[in-house]
């Protein structure tokens, strides 16, 4: 056996990396303290899948938007992981619309199911509040051409939250989205084949330890900054491996470079052993993606005609999914 941190001469690079990160995984605790607020949203995502779960209806986490690590233990300076996160928010969307419960783990302020079609500067613009009706009531107007869809984007997003098929737990920073994750695994464990795993976030790949922190903000005066950041641990191993093993699961790959993206999406199926890579490159990732499986790849593709009607690929994402899931249940019952 070699000494430990040796890596065997028979490992590609890449699969290199992929163990090192492994490896690197039992000092997550250790690494991120718990944000607080956490138990309490670790019990309300629970009792949220298992009402679900008694229904018999599946329950999807989508995680959505980036991270953004501190740079010093009093935060002043982050760096950021930047995502709109409107891909989440629109597959949260078809997701429900398809039926499943949906757990939304998302950055604040970035983009939320029904509203992110709707910036404030739109409905600022068009909505204009009524003459005063009985007290305590507020009465607004619009144009309905001055809003499309507005008006069943809200009713949606209504009857998910009535019929208690929703809930949206926020993250800010790595640490916050870390801790969420595993507490959302161990809810959605016990649904075991019926729980999806949609993970759409863009999540840091390097931070700084809390125990190299600069305790105070860093003094621009100081001159250029040199800053020395570890790589974060790939959640997916411990998520297949052990919070979740049960479950249909989804990452996700994005890439500048066409001709690296397919192996890329392989070789994380190879090392994470899930199920699904939504493979995408940056400057077609709302019109094209591909799912990529051990066995297969699937190009998703929106026409023209399709882009013109506001379709969006998400659509297309979910429907292919939600197929594959049913396989899979299929497939361990």
């Amino acid at each position: 056996m070699g000494a430990r941190g040796v890596v065997p001469a028979a490992l590609e690079p890449a699969q290199a990396r992929g163990r090192q990160r492994l490896m690197a995984e039992v000092d997550l605790v250790a690494e991120f303290p718990q944000p607080a607020g956490a138990a309490r949203w670790a019990e309300v995502m629970a009792r949220f899948a298992a009402r679900l779960g008694e229904q018999g209806r599946r329950v999807v986490l989508v995680t959505s938007g980036g991270t953004k690590v501190p740079l010093e233990a009093r935060p002043v300076r982050f760096l950021d992981n930047f995502s709109s996160g409107r891909r989440g928010a629109a597959s949260a969307e078809a997701f429900l619309a398809a039926g499943y419960g949906v757990l939304f783990l998302y950055r604040a302020r970035s983009a939320f199911p029904f509203a992110h079609r709707f910036p404030p500067q739109a409905w600022l613009s068009a909505l204009r509040p009524s003459d005063p009706g009985p007290s305590g009531l507020l009465s607004l107007q619009a144009e309905e051409n001055a809003l499309p869809g507005f008006a069943a984007a809200l009713r949606s997003y209504q009857e998910a939250a009535a019929a208690g098929t929703f809930l949206a737990v926020e993250f800010t920073t790595l640490a916050d989205y870390l801790h969420l994750l595993q507490a959302a695994a161990q809810a959605l464990n016990p649904l075991g084949s019926s729980a999806m795993f949609y993970l759409a976030a863009a999540v840091s790949d390097f931070y700084v330890p809390v125990s190299e922190m600069p305790q105070h903000k860093i003094q621009s005066s100081g001159g250029p900054l040199q800053i020395t950041m570890k790589m974060v641990p790939k959640m997916l191993s411990p998520l297949v491996k052990d919070w979740a093993p049960k479950a249909f699961i989804i990452s996700f790959k994005l890439e500048t470079d066409p001709s690296i993206v397919i192996d890329r999406a392989r070789n994380a199926l190879e090392i994470y052993r899930h199920q699904v890579v939504v493979a995408n490159i940056l400057e077609s990732l709302r019109s094209l993606v591909v799912i990529i499986t051990k066995d297969s790849e699937t190009k998703l593709l929106l026409s023209e005609e399709e882009l013109e009607k506001g379709i969006e690929i998400e659509e297309k994402i979910v429907d292919d999914l939600q197929s594959r899931h049913t396989a899979f249940i299929d497939d361990k019952n």
